[in-house]
């Protein structure tokens, strides 16, 4: 069966399934071998070689349980699809982004706040209309790369290096490095999780590049601004204290025409950021289903480009 098609049946799982609540889920899985490994060998913030040992038992578990499945079943086209489909998180973005999007249409900020609490680490207490749009949008567009660019460009690569084993090992171990990120940045752990953020930055470097190139040019297929889309790409692109970041940020800044980023306050800390796009108009609920169809698009764009491996 050809990468082609295994690829087109994984992303068109995605959706039409999404991320099923009640069914186990992989990512939960190396959340809990991280967590296993991190009980035993965490000892302090500044324990850099042990926080290695953390990312190289999660690494090999996650490349053992790829590689598992796949030998145990002969490489089976229902297995490669399902850890292809598992590992891409295109539908669960806008799902899981759809209640505050409703919620500010029913011009209930309350609730709007409620549910943005669920899917970002900002405080949502007190955020206005424009302010929770432009959360939303951030959201999409940063979690477009890690949970879907990046997915589809290591699954071409995987391809390229080893064939239908290849593709599935190859994002199984990134998903890895993205969830030791999530859970052990160097932001909560210090030297201890530095060795989990350098390992996303690293892996996320050239994505997150592509990924913004794909998304203006998605803007033709949306009604983007494509060519005011790559002037807020090349300028603002580095306007963040991850290096990777700011990329689909700014790119999505530019394709909708208005101003993100700014700073939001954290633990009730107010962490400032540089302003994308910062000339533009403020974001507004109806911006959202935008941001939606621009994620759509790179999807299917990504998806096409990656068949040419």
């Amino acid at each position: 069966m050809s990468f082609a098609l295994i690829l087109c049946l994984a992303v068109a799982a995605d959706g039409i399934l999404g991320d099923p609540r009640s069914f186990p889920h992989p990512v939960r899985l190396i959340g809990h071998v991280i967590t296993f490994w991190h009980r035993r060998l965490f000892t302090d913030n500044d324990s850099y070689v042990r926080g290695l040992a953390v990312v190289i038992m999660t690494l090999t578990a996650a490349g053992l349980f790829a590689w598992g499945l796949l030998y145990v079943s002969g490489g089976n086209i229902i297995v490669q699809v399902y850890l292809l489909y598992s590992a891409l998180a295109w539908r669960d973005l806008k799902d899981e982004t759809r209640p505050v999007y409703l919620a500010l249409k029913s011009q209930n900020l309350p609730e709007a706040r409620k549910y943005l609490a669920f899917v970002v680490g900002r405080d949502t207490e007190n955020l206005s209309e424009t302010e929770i749009s432009r959360a939303v949008i951030e959201t999409v567009a940063e979690n477009s790369v890690d949970g879907v660019m990046s997915v589809i460009f290591f699954a071409a690569i995987g391809h390229v290096i080893w064939g239908e084993y290849g593709a599935c090992v190859l994002v199984w171990l990134f998903k890895a490095a993205s969830t030791l990120d999530s859970m052990l940045g160097y932001e909560s752990y210090g030297c201890y999780g530095s060795p989990s953020a350098r390992l996303d930055d690293i892996m996320n470097f050239i994505p997150a590049r592509l990924g913004g190139v794909i998304i203006i040019l998605a803007g033709m297929f949306t009604g983007g601004k494509v060519r005011e889309a790559w002037r807020v790409f090349v300028s603002d692109r580095l306007k963040h204290k991850s290096p990777n970041s700011a990329h689909g940020e700014s790119a999505f800044a530019g394709v909708l025409g208005v101003r993100l980023g700014g700073g939001a306050c954290y633990g009730g800390k107010f962490e400032a950021r540089g302003w994308l796009n910062e000339s533009a108009r403020d974001p507004e609920a109806g911006d959202i289903i935008r941001a939606w169809r621009v994620l759509d698009a790179a999807c299917m764009m990504a998806v096409v480009a990656a068949m040419f491996f």
